[in-house]
C-alpha cells in the first residue's frame, strides 16, 4: 500500500516549540503530529458510535415505554466504581493499570 501525506501546516512558531518541547526520546515532530492525529480521529470515532448508541436508546425507549431512571443508572455506575477501586486498592497502594 501507498503512503500518503497530509496537508502542510503552518503555526505559529510558539505551538512548533511547545511541541518540541514535550517529544519523548526518540520521538520526531512528524511521528507527534501522526499520533495526535490517530488519537483526534479515535475520539471522534468514540464519540460519533457514543451519540448513536444514546439516540437509539431513546428511540427503543419512546417505542417500548421502558425508561431507566437516572438514579438507578448513577448508583449502578457508583457501584462499579467503588468495586474497581476496591479491587485496585488490593493490588498495591497507589498503582493503577491503565
Amino acid at each position: 500500500m501507498k503512503t500518503a501525506t497530509l496537508p502542510s501546516l503552518r503555526v505559529e512558531p510558539e505551538l512548533r516549540d511547545a511541541a518540541e518541547r514535550v517529544l519523548g526520546d526518540g520521538e520526531t515532530l512528524s511521528s507527534f503530529i501522526e499520533g495526535a492525529v490517530r488519537e483526534s480521529i479515535e475520539r471522534r470515532r468514540a464519540r460519533a458510535e457514543f451519540i448513536a448508541r444514546g439516540l437509539a436508546s431513546r428511540e427503543d425507549a419512546k417505542r417500548t415505554g421502558v425508561y431507566i431512571a437516572a438514579d438507578a443508572v448513577l448508583g449502578e455506575l457508583a457501584g462499579k466504581l467503588a468495586q474497581r477501586r476496591a479491587a485496585l486498592a488490593g493490588k498495591g497502594a497507589g498503582k493503577v493499570r491503565r
